[in-house]
């Protein structure tokens, strides 16, 4: 589709003070955060977030990426220190 435009979008599952699990979604293109309690729903939920967002800054459509091409995502391991008691 020649006018789709896609976001790069971030999924963390988390656990919520009652210790249950929530997933938090992120997309990185336009700093828009919304959760669900399954995978699936955090993407819904992420999708109707930008859509109303867009709607009501249009211009931002530019930080949006015009192809499906993956964008590069990984992991780095850190240490961290030990401390002396």
């Amino acid at each position: 589709m020649e006018n789709e435009c896609f976001a790069d979008i971030v999924i963390n599952k988390e656990k919520l003070s009652n210790g249950k699990d929530v997933f938090v979604v992120h997309c990185t293109n336009l700093g828009i955060t919304s959760q669900g309690n399954t995978q699936e729903e955090a993407i819904k939920n992420i999708k109707e977030a930008v859509e109303l967002y867009l709607a009501e800054k249009p211009e931002d459509y530019e930080s949006l990426r015009k192809t499906v091409d993956s964008p590069l995502f990984s992991f780095i391991g850190i240490k961290k220190p030990i401390q002396n008691a």
